[in-house]
């Protein structure tokens, strides 16, 4: 693996916790091996495409890698309603990614909606370009995972599967089906193919305590999350 650029993005407000502030280092690569991307995920990095990134903030230690230790893992009371909700029901394929009008649509209308409901920052829609840098152009191989509702793309998510377990990169849905929980049935379905394959971790990106858009994370339990002294710890509560 070869780095083609490494530089530290000047503090800025964070996107996470608005009374902080963010720095990010980031790193793109020209190649990438599963290995070598497993070593830098323990040490708290995530991807999008070639590019490399993790937390490079001077006062603040928030964001914290979280990681489902699968053959423990329960599903709580709501977790399972969710499950018998969209059993049988959501059809899900799995497959190489691509970009279609439909997927960017839906990204587009996905993120309109987290503006609004989240305050998340607006963006100008998703293009052709971008959506494959983001997603589909991958230094290693990359799942793609289509949820269905009849013959209605409802979800898409990315994935990597790694040697100790399945890293999840991102996931967007449309909206209109929040009453199925399309967030937490995703995760369920993850974490039914990681025990099925056999491996002991799904790793799920950053927790940020406070932070409403990363919190759930830590409803999936029992899990590990990584401190910055390099540990990761087992958590088997909420908090």
């Amino acid at each position: 693996m070869q780095t083609l650029l490494s530089f530290t993005s000047p503090p800025e407000p964070c996107g996470y916790l608005p009374d902080q502030l963010w720095s990010l280092h980031y790193e793109v690569v020209d190649e990438l091996t599963v290995e070598a991307y497993q070593e830098r995920l323990l040490a708290g990095w995530r991807r999008f495409g070639y590019t490399l990134f993790r937390p490079a903030c001077l006062h603040c230690q928030a964001c914290q890698s979280l990681r489902v230790d699968v053959a423990r893992f329960r599903p709580s009371a709501t977790q399972k309603r969710v499950w018998r909700k969209n059993q049988g029901e959501v059809r899900l394929t799995i497959g190489e990614p691509s970009v279609t009008a439909e997927k960017l649509a839906l990204y587009d209308k996905f993120h309109a909606f987290q503006a609004e409901f989240k305050a998340w920052p607006a963006h100008a829609p998703k293009s052709i370009d971008d959506y494959a840098e983001t997603f589909v152009i991958n230094p290693i191989p990359t799942q793609e995972w289509c949820y269905w509702l009849g013959e209605r793309l409802i979800g898409v998510g990315y994935v990597d599967c790694l040697p100790d377990g399945m890293s999840a990169i991102y996931f967007f849905y449309d909206p209109d089906e929040r009453p199925r929980s399309p967030g937490v049935w995703n995760i369920l379905s993850l974490l039914q193919r990681t025990f099925s394959l056999g491996l002991p971790y799904l790793y799920l990106g950053y927790y940020v305590k406070g932070c409403r858009s990363l919190e759930y994370k830590a409803a999936y339990r029992p899990h590990e999350r990584r401190f910055p002294d390099g540990s990761w710890r087992a958590f088997n509560n909420v908090e």
